[in-house]
């Protein structure tokens, strides 16, 4: 990958990057760390990564980061509470989506945000994981059953 591939990498899948790393973390300034680093590593591995393969390998960096800041502040706790990180045309509804998606562990989660939000096919989420396309099919069928239960309970109810 030469220097402009790379600018082109950045220009083409950093708001991407970005929106994946903001609803895994749950914080704009996790997730920009997550981005910072997530480019940091591409720019690094830029000789062994080819171009078509760079958006795939960009959200493989940034899956792996928001679980180790996942694990990582499980071992700590704050005070403060998190930071809201975009408002939607429907406070309400953003709200009841994020507590539903917190009530996911952290892999579904990402599950979800990659197919869903990202809309990456099941191979393509199986590289970016590690998992086996299997996996991810049955993965994200419990996750999207617990989110269905969670949005369609009584107290969640519009």
């Amino acid at each position: 990958m030469e220097q402009n591939d790379y600018n082109a990498c950045v220009q083409e899948w950093a708001d991407a990057l970005f929106r994946f790393a903001c609803k895994c973390t749950g914080q704009a300034a996790d997730a920009h760390d997550v981005v910072q680093n997530s480019f940091e590593v591409l720019w690094q591995k830029r000789k062994e990564v080819q171009p078509g393969k760079a958006k795939a390998f960009l959200f493989q960096v940034a899956y792996r980061s928001s679980v180790d800041n996942y694990r990582k502040k499980a071992r700590l706790s704050y005070d403060a509470p998190p930071e809201e990180t975009y408002t939607p045309a429907n406070p309400d509804l953003k709200k009841i989506l994020d507590r539903a998606l917190a009530t996911l562990d952290e892999q579904s989660r990402a599950l979800v945000l990659l197919k869903d939000y990202e809309g990456y096919r099941y191979d393509e989420i199986a590289q970016i994981t590690d998992l086996t396309e299997a996996q991810v099919k049955v993965y994200l069928h419990r996750a999207r059953k617990t989110l269905k239960d969670y949005l369609v309970s009584v107290e969640n109810i519009l």
